[in-house]
């Protein structure tokens, strides 16, 4: 663990520049969907916003109170979520670096957030074995999500913004309903560890990665 991230010239394969701010390990990247910005998250409990592929550091975002386990601009790159095991989820504006909102509810350390392609909703998966939605627009809790047996490290959003993703340590995805709460199904058949999950671009097929060394594919 070197506390750096490096950019990569993809056909090349050349080091571009290597991005060095933070005082502990980066777990967490992430770029922009125009592709001219990079966040990373660290154990140091900063997230800062780098210009691409200049390395220059841009904002420094630094009110969490322990390590950051995950990052992510929205879809039209005016916000920024980040996860952290303070217990807490907030909302960034990107252009700034103002922190616009904390969310929290969770009683242990958050694992992952993540937004909607719209970008109107976040949700949140933490070691406490829930997941939660709430509003970007007003940062208002709509809903949690509860029935695994442990704790959830993978959250994501199907691309019509209908069904939410989870994946546990409990060896099971659950797929919920965004509207009602209600869970839809639970995908059983890993015998370890689910540390992965995500829709494909239809929303019609969805992919499990497990400690117990295989992928699944749900239909």
């Amino acid at each position: 663990m070197d506390n750096t991230a490096k950019l990569w010239d993809v056909e090349t394969g050349e080091e571009l520049v290597t991005l060095t701010a933070h005082k502990a390990e980066v777990l967490c990247v992430c770029f922009n969907t125009v592709g001219n910005q990079l966040i990373t998250g660290s154990f140091d409990h900063k997230v800062v916003i780098w210009e691409v592929p200049s390395g220059r550091l841009v904002h420094t975002l630094q009110d969490h109170l322990a390590e950051i386990s995950n990052v992510q601009f929205n879809w039209d790159c005016s916000l920024i979520v980040s996860a952290s095991m303070d217990h807490t989820c907030k909302l960034w504006e990107a252009s700034s670096g103002k922190c616009l909102a904390t969310l929290e509810g969770h009683k242990e350390e958050l694992l992952d957030a993540c937004f909607d392609l719209t970008g109107q909703l976040v949700a949140t998966a933490s070691a406490d074995g829930t997941a939660q939605v709430f509003s970007a627009d007003t940062y208002k809790h709509l809903l949690t999500l509860k029935g695994h047996e442990g704790e959830i490290s993978k959250v994501c959003f199907n691309p019509q913004s209908t069904r939410l993703l989870t994946a546990s340590s409990d060896h099971t995805a659950r797929l919920w309903d965004i509207r009602t709460g209600e869970c839809l199904q639970v995908l059983r058949g890993h015998t370890d560890e689910i540390f992965s999950c995500a829709f494909n671009y239809e929303g019609d097929i969805i992919i499990t990665g497990s400690k117990d060394n295989t992928c699944r594919l749900w239909y």
